[in-house]
């Protein structure tokens, strides 16, 4: 098990329910793959470095937490296919 920080931004258009379930099923993704969350951070919303299809603000999620590579790809994959989601990085933490 490898440690990696996951963070994404949410659309900023919807409403703050909405916003919360997409991180939810976020998370979701990562614990049926039997990940370990070791932190989980909701930053809030900030505004964006650039513009991104329009928004220029975002609701940013952090999680740092220990997984197997399966567990990140099917992350990947996920968040490529999620309309709610502006962006999304995963960092492979070297200790």
């Amino acid at each position: 098990m490898n440690k990696y920080e996951i963070m994404f931004i949410v659309r900023p258009d919807m409403e703050e329910a909405e916003i919360k379930k997409t991180a939810e099923e976020m998370k979701k993704v990562l614990t049926d793959k039997e990940v370990k969350v070791l932190e989980e951070k909701s930053m809030g919303q900030r505004e964006l470095a650039y513009e991104i299809n329009k928004f220029k603000t975002g609701y940013y999620y952090l999680y740092i937490v220990e997984a197997n590579a399966e567990a990140v790809k099917e992350f990947d994959r996920v968040a490529r296919i999620n309309e709610s989601l502006l962006r999304h990085l995963v960092v492979k933490v070297e200790d």
